[in-house]
């Protein structure tokens, strides 16, 4: 006996059963979206972690945050 792989989702206040291609194309943009997000997290650590080191360098050349704000 063959098991059948189905999700229930909620669209627009009404329970749909996706199975066969809806089910691989919904799997599909979900796994897309989920790398969209995590890209979208990592880019802003990045410019966080950017921005912290190039605040240490003016600090470390002396400047105040008065003058580093002021940039």
């Amino acid at each position: 006996m063959a098991t059948v792989e189905k999700i229930y989702a909620g669209i627009d206040n009404e329970r749909v059963e996706l199975t066969g291609t809806d089910l691989t194309a919904f799997k599909a943009q979900r796994t897309k979206d989920q790398a969209e997000a995590n890209a979208q997290q990592a880019e802003a650590e990045a410019k966080a972690t950017a921005r912290a080191s190039a605040l240490a360098k003016l600090a470390a050349l002396g400047l105040t945050e008065v003058e580093i704000a002021a940039l």
